[in-house]
C-alpha cells in the first residue's frame, strides 16, 4: 500500500465514482496509522500535511500555496468542498428534521410508501391458525423532485492567491450557508405542500386569529398521538409570541436562554426559527419519521477549473430532493 508522502494526486480521484477522500483513502487507509503521530488524521488531512498546507489559524498559508506543485494543486477542489460543507452544518436546521439521508448515482428516484392505517394500526392477538395481518409497501406513483443549488466562483486567481486561507475559508462556509438556507427552503415546502404525491400537511387554527396561546400549544402537541412532536419551526413572529408567553419565562428557562442564547423547548420539542417559514405559522413534526432527504453526491465543486486555477466561473453545488415519509408526522399551526 502507497505511504501518503508519495502518492500520485491528480484529477482522476474526482472521477472514480467515490468522493476525492474516499478515493485516497481507498490508496492510502487511514487503518495503517493507527498507533503512530498520524493517527487521527484521514486521508486529505494527511496530504495537507505532506505539503506543509495549513487551511487555518492565525498562520494559516495563502491560497497560492496550493499550486506549488501539480499534486497539492489537486487538493484544491476539495478544501473548497470542505469549507464550504463547514459552512453548510454550522447554519444547519436541516439535519434535525430529516428522518434519513438517500444517496442516489442517477437524477431518477420513486421513494415508498406505506399507508397510515396499515402502520399505525394497533398489533391484534393473533391465535393459532388464524391470519397475520399485513402492512403493504409500495413505491409511491411519483418521482422525487430532485433540485439542483448553488453558487458560482468570482474571482481571478491573481486577485485571491495571496489571500490567507483562513479569511477565504470564511467566504466559502457563507456559500455554504446560503446552500444550507436554500435545501431548508425545499424541506419546509415538501413539509407542507408534499412530494407531489397527493400528501399535503394537516393545517390548524389557533382559537384567535392571530394569537397564540398556551392552550393552542397544547391542543396542537396532543394531536400527534401516534407520533410525538419532537420538532418545531416557527417563523421569527412566532417565535416572538412564544418567547413572550408566560409559561415559558420561568427563572430556569430565562436563564438558560439569555445566558447561552439556547431557546425554549415547549414540551420537549426541539425549537428552530426560520425565516423560510412563512409569517403566522408553526410547523411541527416528530423528525423519526418525516422526511426522507435523497441527494446525489454532496459538495460538487468544478475540479477542472479550480486544479488549474481558473477560479472564475467555477460552480460549487448540490443536487438534492425531499420526500415525505409519513403524512401524519408533520402538521402546521396557522396563528
Amino acid at each position: 500500500m502507497a505511504s501518503f508522502d508519495n502518492i500520485r494526486l491528480e484529477k482522476g480521484l474526482y472521477t472514480s465514482g467515490k468522493s476525492f477522500t474516499e478515493a485516497l483513502e481507498s490508496i492510502d487507509p487511514s487503518e495503517n496509522y493507527i498507533g503512530t503521530e498520524l493517527e487521527g488524521l484521514d486521508a486529505y488531512q494527511r496530504q495537507l500535511k505532506r505539503f506543509d498546507i495549513k487551511v487555518s489559524g492565525k498562520n494559516s498559508d495563502c491560497i497560492d500555496k496550493f499550486f506549488r506543485t501539480t499534486d497539492s494543486a489537486a487538493l484544491f477542489p476539495e478544501y473548497i468542498s470542505r469549507a464550504v460543507y463547514q459552512g453548510a452544518q454550522e447554519n444547519d436546521i436541516l439535519s434535525r428534521i430529516v428522518s434519513t439521508v438517500t444517496n442516489i448515482e442517477g437524477m431518477d428516484y420513486r421513494t415508498i410508501f406505506c399507508p397510515a392505517d396499515d402502520i399505525n394500526k394497533v398489533p391484534a392477538v393473533i391465535n393459532e391458525g388464524t391470519y397475520i395481518p399485513e402492512t403493504k409497501i409500495t413505491t409511491k406513483e411519483n418521482l422525487v423532485k430532485l433540485k439542483k443549488r448553488g453558487r458560482v466562483l468570482s474571482a481571478s486567481y491573481e486577485a485571491v492567491r495571496f489571500q490567507r486561507l483562513d479569511l477565504f475559508t470564511v467566504v466559502l462556509k457563507q456559500i455554504g450557508a446560503a446552500i444550507a438556507k436554500a435545501e431548508l427552503f425545499d424541506a419546509i415546502d415538501t413539509l407542507i405542500t408534499g412530494d407531489g404525491n397527493g400528501n399535503f400537511i394537516e393545517e390548524f387554527n389557533t382559537e384567535a386569529s392571530g394569537t397564540l396561546t398556551y392552550s393552542d400549544l397544547v391542543d396542537f402537541w396532543n394531536k400527534f398521538d401516534p407520533y410525538k412532536m419532537t420538532t418545531i419551526i416557527t417563523s421569527p413572529d412566532v417565535l416572538q409570541q412564544l418567547l413572550k408567553m408566560s409559561e415559558f419565562r420561568d427563572a430556569y428557562t430565562g436563564l438558560d436562554f439569555h445566558s447561552t442564547g439556547k431557546l425554549i423547548t415547549p414540551f420537549g420539542a426541539e425549537l428552530y426559527k426560520s425565516s423560510n417559514v412563512e409569517e403566522g405559522k408553526l410547523i411541527g413534526l416528530d423528525r423519526n419519521f418525516s422526511l426522507e432527504k435523497v441527494q446525489c453526491g454532496n459538495i460538487i465543486t468544478e475540479y477542472d477549473k479550480l486544479i488549474d486555477r481558473q477560479l472564475e466561473r467555477a460552480a460549487i453545488t448540490t443536487i438534492s430532493g425531499f420526500a415525505k415519509i409519513s403524512q401524519d408526522a408533520s402538521k402546521l399551526l396557522t396563528v
